[in-house]
Order: structure tokens, then C-alpha cells, then sequence
């Protein structure tokens, strides 16, 4: 069977997803700078899961190509700290439109949206536009974050959710999901399948930042921790098919859901 038949037996379970790529995805392991090989593949992923008539927009961050922490200086200078952050802001855009030839090389048609004002490149993030940019089966890359110093791109992406009304924040790592402890650093680390948003917080799980799960909490926005790396998990993301980590509310007696390890 080839890959479009089997594409063709798949349905989108949601209609509308953020995608939240981090900067590293666009790299070769430990390294810096952007592989044309990894953000290939990883259009190809989301061109999959778009043909199956998800709706994708996707959050891209910008850590392969700067971080704060590399502007202090041996003797505690460093650029002031918001600085640095418009600074990463701009390295998102640069991914974004990595990711925009990458995805366009094959066929898909897509608008990158910029919450900093780049006219020469991107159009500038207009909630409605990015709706109907949607609606029309393109994909919509967002980039520059907020537009605002000391937000994380994880925040960004709880928060375009909410805006675009997506039915989940699908959260691409290079883990299989959410685990007890660091799987590299300790063999004995737990996958859990299903995490209340509570439980990451009050365990200090490392998903996404402490104000991004409060967000989505607030407003029962469900995330999805997967492994992009492994082919064909995207599709499966959306496909509602079981993968990665699943955090949601509280089930309806107000308890909290059960981990289930794997």
C-alpha cells in the first residue's frame, strides 16, 4: 500500500491544531544553526497530517540559533535581557521562513505571520486573517512569538491556540512524551500517557513552562507531548491515533486522571 492510500484511510480527529516546533527541531542533534534535511522532513510531516484536512498553524521557537544565556559575558555583562529576547524573537522568523521554502518546495501553500512588524517578509499576525488563511487550507507559520519580551515561545503557542481556536497544542520534543525524570539521565524514568494539568504543575514535570499549562488549565486546551522524529507521528497526532503524552482537565468527578505508564 502506498503512503497516499494509506493517507486517504486516516481522518483528522481535530479540525484545527497549533503545532509548537522548538528551534532545536530545525538542527541536527546538538548542534546550532538550521539542516535543510531536518526542517525537509519535518515538512513533509505536517504536509502529511495537512492533507488529511487538519487545520495546521504552527509556532516555530529560535534556541538553534540564539539564547540568552549566550550574551553574559565571563564577567556578568551581558545585553540587557529584553534586548535578547526581540533578538530571539527575530531568530524565529528566520526559521519560520526555512520552514515556509521547505513546505512550499512540496506543494503546500502557506503565509508566515509575524507578531513583529516585518512587512518584507511576513504578514503581520491579525487574528481574523490568520483564521481565513486557515479556512482556506493554508498553513499558517507564526512567528516572532507575541511580539513581547519574556514570553516563551510554549506561552505563544497556549495562547495563539486560544485566539484560533484550535482543539489542541500538539507539543513536538525529541522524547516520546512526559516522563518522571530526564529518560536520558535516568533509565528507570516513567512515560506517562495521561497527565492532568495539576499534576504537571504541582510535579514540576518539564512540559512547557509553568504560565503556558496554567493557560491552557483555564481554559481546558488540551496539549499532546509526542516525538516528531519518529515518521509518521504527526499524522498520528492528529489523527487522534495513541501517542506521546496526553494533559487535559480533571475527568468529570472532579478527580484527577490516572497515569498510565508504559
Amino acid at each position: 500500500m502506498t503512503e497516499d492510500n494509506s493517507l486517504e484511510k486516516t481522518r483528522p480527529f481535530y479540525r484545527r491544531v497549533i503545532l509548537k516546533l522548538s528551534g532545536e527541531s530545525l538542527a541536527h542533534s546538538g548542534e546550532r544553526g538550521i539542516s535543510m534535511d531536518e526542517v525537509t522532513a519535518i515538512a513533509r510531516q505536517i504536509k502529511n497530517a495537512h492533507d488529511l484536512g487538519c487545520q495546521v498553524a504552527v509556532v516555530v521557537g529560535g534556541g538553534n540559533i540564539l539564547r540568552g544565556a549566550q550574551f553574559k559575558g565571563s564577567s556578568g555583562e551581558m545585553i540587557q535581557e529584553a534586548t535578547a529576547h526581540y533578538m530571539g524573537m527575530l531568530a524565529t522568523v528566520i526559521n519560520a521562513l526555512a520552514l515556509q521554502d521547505a513546505l512550499e518546495a512540496i506543494g503546500v501553500t502557506t503565509r508566515v505571520m509575524s507578531a513583529i512588524k516585518m512587512d518584507g517578509v511576513a504578514e503581520p499576525f491579525i487574528r481574523r486573517r490568520a483564521i481565513r488563511h486557515l479556512e482556506k487550507r493554508r498553513i499558517v507559520i507564526l512567528a516572532a512569538g507575541t511580539g513581547a519580551p519574556f514570553v516563551t515561545t510554549d506561552t505563544c503557542a497556549a495562547n495563539r491556540g486560544l485566539e484560533l481556536d484550535a482543539d489542541i497544542v500538539l507539543k513536538a520534543t525529541r522524547v516520546d512524551g512526559v516522563y518522571s525524570d530526564d529518560p536520558e539521565k535516568n533509565p528507570h524514568a516513567v512515560l506517562y500517557r495521561e497527565l492532568d494539568y495539576d499534576t504537571v504543575i504541582e510535579k514540576n514535570l518539564k512540559v512547557m513552562d509553568s504560565t503556558a499549562i496554567a493557560q491552557c488549565r483555564t481554559h481546558k486546551l488540551p496539549i499532546l507531548v509526542f516525538n516528531f522524529k519518529k515518521e509518521g507521528n504527526i499524522v498520528k497526532a492528529v489523527s487522534g491515533q495513541k501517542v506521546g503524552t496526553r494533559i487535559s482537565p480533571r475527568n468529570e468527578s472532579g478527580e484527577r486522571i490516572l497515569v498510565d505508564a508504559n
